[in-house]
């Protein structure tokens, strides 16, 4: 029944393949636990703030990935959103002094409209109108932006005043051992040994912990040892009080607060529309016509896990770009997603054990799948400027502006512009054009 439901031997899959795939995208995206309470503790300040956000994120993302595999049936995992987690804390809240309960209305209504959208058919009608050339840009895109998640969490990347980014001190523990899971990772792949990633991971993990490596984050950004799990591996939960059902939707609505949902709605509709389109390229679930099967139902639980994980008490919940390690693993159906949702709830009491995996054993996993996400470029048509300009400039920005909504953005706009001025605007889906249009609006409005 479990089989029919999901389709796991009809995609060619099987149930330890999807069991594994989701253990290893919870494990590549396990960090979530501990940064986002991190990052919205600088705004929300209740009694407890930092445990009862760890509940909630944890909630949000059994919740989120539930709906995907469940409802949508496929191996895309969801949690509040990086990046959307920052500019609601920072910007929104602590820049422009606005409550956060009321923040937390801005990204339930952002939700709403994607839920809306999504039965109306414009998400999926945007998802269709992104040429083939585009949708194969967009999941190297992502792959590129992986890999350089990958290299930041390692310290191989650094910043630079100068130079913006140059390579790291390349001998200290958090590079060697990433470079050590890289070169694991790498090998058992081209071995074709199944839970290549999974067994990278824990292995680099337990060398980390043995070797008494400083690659563990402190509050104050240090690096120390693992510490060890001083209060055991199971922690209560505490109930959230004062987050779940705090944030207001009347205050929200006024028209103050009207750009900051129109933010909130704009980059995560083309984050999460290219992320899905990306992870559902890269899974071959694909149809020849570039179409996604069940599109409404997918979309659609993206924007129920925004609304709900506002309700809980975090920011926007979306899809999530690690959800390509385990498709990377084999992972075709909505089992994997299940699977990742089942983690999360087990973490709410276990989730000291998921401290103990160091961003520097999933680095390796973040790399070796963004390379593997460059094969669909081959069929692209490099030597016809008006297909190779707005695909590299979709690959590239993506990283360079650590923004998956800019890539699509700077691709559609320089597709339709080379296109429409070199005299082949009837190859363009008219959609296209409007979408570019807005794109280029909101740069203006944004500039302004």
């Amino acid at each position: 029944m479990i089989d029919r439901y999901f389709g796991i031997t009809a995609a060619g899959s099987s149930f330890p393949r999807e069991l594994r795939a989701g253990i290893t995208t919870f494990l590549t995206m396990s960090y979530v636990l501990l940064v986002n309470p991190a990052v919205l503790g600088n705004a929300i300040q209740i009694p407890d703030a930092f445990p009862k956000l760890l509940e909630v994120t944890a909630i949000a993302a059994a919740i989120g990935s539930l709906l995907m595999g469940l409802v949508a049936r496929y191996p895309f995992a969801q949690a509040p959103g990086m990046g959307l987690n920052a500019y609601f804390a920072f910007t929104v809240v602590l820049g422009q002094k606005i409550p956060w309960q009321t923040a937390l209305g801005a990204v339930f209504i952002s939700g709403a409209l994607f839920v809306v959208l999504s039965i109306l058919g414009a998400r999926q009608a945007v998802a269709a109108a992104i040429p083939r050339e585009l949708k194969a840009a967009l999941t190297a895109g992502i792959g590129m932006f992986l890999a350089f998640l990958g290299l930041k969490n390692s310290g191989i990347v650094v910043p630079n005043p100068a130079t913006f980014v140059t390579v790291g001190p390349l001998l200290a523990p958090p590079a060697l051992l990433a470079i050590f899971g890289f070169v694991v990772t790498s090998v058992l792949l081209a071995l074709r040994i199944p839970g290549a990633i999974l067994v990278s991971i824990l292995l680099t993990s337990i060398i980390a912990i043995v070797t008494r490596a400083p690659v563990y984050p402190t509050e104050h950004g240090t690096l120390v040892p693992f510490a060890g799990f001083g209060n055991g591996i199971v922690a209560l939960p505490i109930f959230p009080t004062g987050l779940i059902g705090a944030l207001d939707l009347h205050a929200a609505l006024g028209l103050g607060i009207l750009a900051v949902v129109f933010t909130f709605f704009f980059v995560d509709f083309f984050d999460a529309t290219g992320t899905l389109v990306a992870l559902a390229t890269r899974a071959g679930v694909m149809t020849p016509e570039g179409d996604l099967p069940r599109a409404r139902r997918t979309f659609a639980c993206d924007g129920l896990a925004a609304m709900i994980g506002a309700a809980l008490g975090t920011s926007t919940t979306t899809a999530y770009i690690e959800s390509a390690s385990g498709i990377g693993e084999g992972g075709r159906t909505g089992l994997t997603a299940t699977t990742v949702a089942a983690l999360f709830a087990i973490a709410m009491v276990f989730w000291p054990v998921a401290s103990a995996i160091p961003a520097a054993a999933t680095a390796p996993a973040l790399i070796v799948v963004g390379a593997l996400m460059f094969e669909g470029l081959g069929g692209i048509a490099w030597d016809d400027p008006a297909i190779s300009i707005p695909t590299f400039l979709t690959i590239i920005t993506m990283p360079l502006t650590f923004s998956i909504a800019n890539g699509v953005s700077f691709g559609v706009i320089s597709y339709t512009a080379i296109m429409l001025c070199s005299g082949r605007a009837a190859k363009v889906h008219p959609l296209l054009y409007l979408i570019a249009a807005l794109l280029v609006a909101r740069y203006v409005w944004l500039s302004g």
